[in-house]
């Protein structure tokens, strides 16, 4: 693939378009089935744009007070779920963003929002707690103290939450509160992705490597001699291969056979600034990557980790996140400078 050109687009990723928002944007989310891209930013405002045009179609800037700190999209696309600085989960209607509902969390920060799967409850964290509520806003219950602050959760079904933190990744019964596993590891784990099929939990660590565990037998193994600390992880939908960053390069691991152990990661080398977003696209083995210099690319992996690149893009600032559209067929990405930069993708 060529040299990434300012304003110009390769291969498969087609202009689409490009709006901003005044401030930081720290989160973003396809709703309606990709009619909507909504985000955040780090002023407290929630913006939508019309996700063919990009016309601005509603906005509030005073969402929260401080500051966004994430967002989530329910399962049918209807509503979005924001947290903030100012310890409050708040409920939008995505068509329109009117304020369905609003719910004091803590007296700090809320870091982390996730809707279940078939969106009838949201998990959110505050420091070291987790707490679950209904879809209308309801407490459910709370965890006790985790041992340090909780740095990422992820729903493993409706019945089931993971959360991670410094020395352990935890799995919560989501109507009981009670613990239903405990997978532990000696170190600050900062990243945590799961395998669409549940069997796999994979962690990055602040000591540069990236951790998982087979659920189905408990084995866990370690992959190391990362750079950086691999925040960014992603499952591909069939559970086949493991995307990491922590570094410029991308190793994807295979989970074929009796893979990653004793193989060969593939390695996806184009950038020239480490890797800040992954995303797999829903229903193929298509990586789309976003890095520190403000590049996006879009990768075609085989079932081993190798792979090629289909198409790429340049963008204003460092990429903060990449979003598929639910259908695949649209990229998002969000950049530091406040860029959000839409592509429509060739089909293949």
């Amino acid at each position: 693939m060529p040299k990434l050109v300012r304003n110009k687009s390769h291969g498969v990723l087609q202009n689409g378009f490009f709006a901003a928002v005044d401030d930081y944007p720290i989160a973003g989310g396809w709703g309606l089935n990709g009619k909507l891209f909504a985000v955040g930013d780090a002023s407290g405002s929630i913006q939508a744009f019309d996700g063919t045009s990009g016309r601005k179609i509603w906005g509030n800037s005073e969402a929260h007070v401080g500051g966004i700190m994430s967002m989530s999209v329910s399962s049918e696309g209807k509503q979005l779920a924001s947290v903030g600085q100012d310890g409050q989960l708040a409920f939008w209607d995505f068509a329109d963003g009117q304020l369905q509902h609003r719910t004091e969390i803590a007296s700090g920060w809320v870091e982390h929002v996730a809707w279940s799967k078939s969106g009838n409850h949201l998990a959110v964290s505050s420091g070291r707690v987790v707490t679950i509520l209904s879809s209308s806003g309801g407490k459910i219950w709370s965890s006790e103290n985790h041992p340090s602050t909780v740095s990422a959760l992820e729903w493993v079904t409706d019945q089931e939450l993971s959360t991670a933190c410094y020395g352990r990744v935890t799995f919560f019964n989501t109507s009981s509160g009670k613990e239903n596993e405990r997978l532990e590891w000696q170190g600050s784990l900062v990243s945590l992705a799961l395998s669409p099929d549940g069997n796999v939990v994979a962690c990055g660590s602040q000591d540069k490597s990236v951790h998982f565990w087979r659920r189905s037998n408990v084995q866990d193994s370690m992959m190391s001699g990362y750079p950086w600390k691999p925040s960014e992880l992603a499952f591909s939908h069939d559970s086949i291969l493991l995307a990491t960053g922590g570094g410029e390069d991308i190793t994807v691991w295979s989970f074929e056979g009796n893979g990653p152990e004793g193989t060969t990661p593939g390695v996806l080398e184009f950038h020239k600034a480490p890797i800040s977003s992954l995303a797999f696209s829903h229903h193929q083995r298509h990586l789309a990557s976003g890095c520190r210099e403000g590049g996006v690319v879009v990768w075609s992996l085989g079932r081993r980790g190798g792979g090629h690149a289909l198409g790429g893009a340049p963008v204003n600032g460092s990429v903060e996140n990449v979003y598929w559209r639910p259908d695949s067929r649209s990229l998002a990405a969000i950049d530091s400078k406040g860029g959000i930069t839409v592509w429509r993708v060739k089909k293949i």
